[in-house]
């Protein structure tokens, strides 16, 4: 079936911006800056469990000179926890089939479960990539399965600031400092999988561990 030209222009832009991901000096590489699964549930227009039922490797445009291509993966949803405004069940989604433009590569035929993150095109078609929060459903504690219900999504308002290099301050007080990359390096270390970047009544922010009782503050703005 014949792409609309709002579909191709739609895919030629996000291919685009993915190429502008690469670093100067590697060309094949793909780059991402470091983010917590709050900030990735944040920013992503959709958030679902799924697995992946197919695959099958499609044009990306229906121009015949545009050699670019794109993996459609067929799901089974298992739950959405974002995204409902926007399409209500998802059949397929869809990411670049290079790995430079950040393609991502998921199992197919499997009982593997994944989280997925991503956007939504104006035509409704789900894209994912690389920068974007994907992993195994099995990988995720037990604090972020259910911070995808609740937490990650009542605490927008809070800034998570990635710490590289010390020393490493906050600029405003509903700032968190994500400290993975910098005692770990690697995205998803302790603080990752076991904090939430909370907001208290006065607005002020900070780090809340999923094993400690949740203090009074915060269960007057999840509970109100």
């Amino acid at each position: 079936m014949p792409r609309s030209p709002q579909t191709v222009r739609s895919w030629a832009l996000l291919l685009r911006l993915l190429a502008l991901l690469r670093p100067p000096g590697l060309g094949e590489a793909c780059s991402c800056a470091p983010a917590h699964p709050q900030q990735h549930v944040c920013h992503s227009a959709l958030v679902i469990r799924a697995k992946i039922s197919s695959e099958k490797v499609i044009p990306a445009s229906a121009d015949p000179a545009d050699t670019k291509k794109m993996i459609r993966y067929e799901i089974k949803q298992i739950k959405m926890f974002k995204g409902f405004e926007k399409v209500k069940d998802v059949q397929y989604i869809y990411t670049p089939f290079d790995s430079s433009l950040c393609g991502v590569k998921l199992e197919a035929n499997s009982q593997k479960q994944y989280i997925l993150t991503g956007q939504v095109l104006n035509d409704g078609k789900v894209f994912i990539h690389l920068c974007n929060y994907i992993e195994p459903w099995e990988n995720l504690s037990f604090l972020q399965r259910e911070s995808l219900n609740h937490h990650y999504h009542l605490n927008c308002g809070c800034q998570i600031t990635t710490c590289y290099t010390v020393p490493c301050t906050i600029a405003a007080p509903n700032e968190c400092l994500w400290t993975d990359w910098l005692l770990e390096r690697k995205l998803y270390g302790y603080q990752a999988q076991h904090y939430v970047c909370m907001k208290h009544v006065d607005g002020t922010c900070s780090w809340y561990e999923g094993r400690l009782p949740l203090r009074k503050e915060f269960i007057d703005i999840i509970q109100p």
